[in-house]
């Protein structure tokens, strides 16, 4: 695969929040659901006049009901449409998209920047209460409930022994040739004044249902039904324990995707695109 924008065509960088709530993820999907990226395309195809649907690759997809704060896209567009619109694009778009998607910025990407292949690391908010009460109303799309008392320094002890680079196929689901090792930079856990305990997650890539799965590891920890070795025991067997819990999406949001210098940005999608495996471990299949 190369990086290498078409002849005539522009690669604009696309930084984007939406609240998740009502959409069935970020992908488009057959039997018209309502998605992230099916919104986006339809306003661009709209503000720009075209007939063609001009496709947008994403730094991360995200499942129904998660949320993005600090999302990042990128769409090839021909040069006389960019040069056409962009002055007024950001505007048109404000006032053709749904309330519950925005795009911030749009401008021209430097060479060799890909949304997906290109990002270093995304990071993650996972936001929980175990407040008696429950969640307050103004918050309930965005907090998930626990109604059991959770101890965050036992948490963040069982967090510490995820971190690095490990297969996390017992917190995944598995996809068909699709690479389980990933890069676990940040795991930690913290409590605000308002009670809520905010879980920060930042990795090189996840996979499907990791962070949530981690955050049902911990939770479990947390509430005294685990001890804290427990998820590094359950990461090492490798495989799916049913104990662990996927905890429910509203409470997640993808809050910022962290790209390297201008210079490094082909190199950086090249290396993501290779084949990932462990030290000793045999040869497995995916793409990143």
């Amino acid at each position: 695969m190369s990086d290498e924008v078409r002849p005539g065509f522009v690669r604009v960088r696309l930084d984007l929040s939406y609240d998740g709530t009502e959409f069935s993820g970020w992908a488009k999907q057959a039997g018209g659901r309502r998605t992230v990226q099916g919104e986006i395309e339809d306003a661009l195809r709209t503000v720009t006049r075209s007939r063609e649907t001009f496709e947008l690759t994403v730094a991360g997809r995200t499942d129904a009901g998660v949320h993005a704060r600090g999302q990042v896209a990128h769409v090839d567009l021909p040069r006389e449409v960019w040069a056409e619109h962009h002055g007024k694009l950001l505007k048109r778009l404000a006032g053709r998209l749904p309330r519950d998607v925005r795009v911030w910025a749009l401008r021209e990407a430097p060479a060799g920047f890909d949304a997906r292949f290109s990002a270093v690391w995304r990071r993650y908010a996972y936001r929980v209460t175990d407040n008696p009460g429950g969640v307050d109303p103004l918050l309930r799309g965005h907090v998930l409930w626990h109604d059991w008392p959770l101890d965050v320094d036992a948490m963040n002890e069982a967090a510490r022994g995820l971190l690095g680079e490990h297969d996390f196929a017992a917190y995944c689901k598995k996809r068909e040739g699709a690479t389980t090792i990933r890069t676990l930079q940040e795991l930690s856990l913290a409590r605000g004044g308002d009670g809520i305990v905010t879980a920060t997650v930042r990795a090189d890539a996840f996979c499907h249902n990791m962070v949530r799965s981690l955050i049902g590891a911990l939770l479990f920890v947390g509430d005294g039904h685990r001890a804290p070795d427990w998820p590094a025991k359950v990461l090492a067997a490798g495989v799916r324990d049913s104990a662990v819990h996927v905890v429910r999406p509203h409470g997640l949001t993808l809050e910022e995707v962290g790209y390297p210098a201008d210079e490094l940005l082909a190199a950086r999608s090249r290396e993501a695109r290779n084949r990932r495996t462990l030290p000793g471990a045999a040869p497995g299949a995916g793409c990143c």
